[in-house]
């Protein structure tokens, strides 16, 4: 250092060091425990404490107000009980935690449910495997909503979707069809349409499909398109895609046999895909179908899943089956 000088204090540090110094000087008057070393607002508090004030007359408002002296003390001596590892809760804290009502009581989910649900349930064992004969009789009957409620299948297998051949998709002909109306429609060249129109298409064209896809105007619940075709629809995978709408030679969708994929498509024909829990979903029918329709609609998706097992699959194929309706409650399935 040249000179020997020494850099000036700025103001505000010089006012800190004499309102330091003066709580000092106050607190060796009362005899209380602190040095340089504590803060000022350390100080402060162990004068309050002491039960006299830094300017011996409390503020209405401000820093030197009541409140905030007894803010000041608090904030003390939480520094003061974590430095120390004090961990017990204080008497105002204690208290606060007393206030508290009792701890809410969550209900059973079976409880918060319909009154019909609940019926409904009663009727099905949770701790039970039924047959698959069983389990189809038994949801026929455990509705318990006013509309017909598809009968669903839910089936968790041993798989891993994210590898190529054991990404389970597939389609199937459910022998009573799935009970729902099915609105196809057809792109293809205008030498198919006749033939597309008398199968039972709902749509049929080219340019004008194209047009209703450019509004994005989606009337059908499947596509169907010839092979030549496929390549004009490249531009709509975003709309189609995400819908499931987007025609696919896996699902049977994308055929030279446009008039043959409609027969099928409006017979019952469905498609079904592992989903990235590794778990396939398909409604295999209407409750009004009865126990027998839906046990033959039943059979024929497992079959048809059976035969999707991958070669390189070792361990078994499929974890737990799951029936249910719409709204009812969950029937456990044997593994046949």
């Amino acid at each position: 250092m040249l000179g020997g000088h020494k850099k000036p204090l700025s103001p505000q540090k010089g006012l800190e060091m004499t309102k330091k110094s003066e709580l000092l000087a106050e607190a060796s008057e009362l005899k209380l425990d602190v040095t340089e070393k504590n803060t000022i607002a350390q100080i402060e508090a162990a004068i309050h404490a002491a039960g006299v004030s830094v300017d011996k007359k409390v503020a209405k408002s401000g820093k030197r107000s009541e409140k905030a002296l007894k803010e000041t003390a608090e904030k003390v001596a939480k520094e003061e009980r974590k430095e120390a590892h004090d961990t017990t809760p204080q008497s105002e804290d204690a208290e606060s935690n007393g206030k508290k009502g009792p701890r809410p009581v969550t209900r059973p989910v079976i409880e918060r449910r319909g009154k019909k649900y609940q019926e409904a349930a009663k009727l099905v064992d949770k701790t039970k495997l039924y047959t698959l004969a069983e389990a189809m009789d038994l949801a026929s009957k455990t509705s318990p909503s006013k509309f017909d409620a598809s009968v669903e299948v839910h089936v968790r297998l041993n798989v891993d979707p994210r590898q190529a051949d054991q990404n389970i998709r597939s389609t199937v002909s459910l022998p009573h069809g799935s009970g729902k109306t099915i609105r196809v429609a057809v792109f293809a060249p205008e030498t198919d349409h006749k033939a597309a129109q008398a199968a039972g298409a709902d749509i049929v064209g080219d340019e004008t499909l194209i047009k209703q896809l450019d509004k994005e105007e989606i009337n059908f619940d499947v596509l169907i398109t010839s092979p030549q075709y496929m390549p004009k629809l490249g531009k709509y995978a975003r709309l189609l895609g995400p819908r499931g709408l987007m025609p696919n030679p896996k699902s049977g969708t994308v055929s030279a046999d446009v008039a043959k994929a409609v027969k099928e498509a409006k017979a019952g024909k469905v498609e079904y895909r592992v989903d990235k829990q590794a778990i396939v979903h398909l409604a295999i029918g209407k409750v009004s179908f009865g126990g027998a329709k839906l046990l033959d609609n039943a059979k024929s998706f497992f079959d048809s899943l059976q035969a999707q097992k991958p070669s390189s699959l070792k361990a078994a194929y499929v974890k737990s089956i799951n029936v249910t309706t719409t709204m009812g409650p969950g029937i456990h399935v044997e593994l046949s």
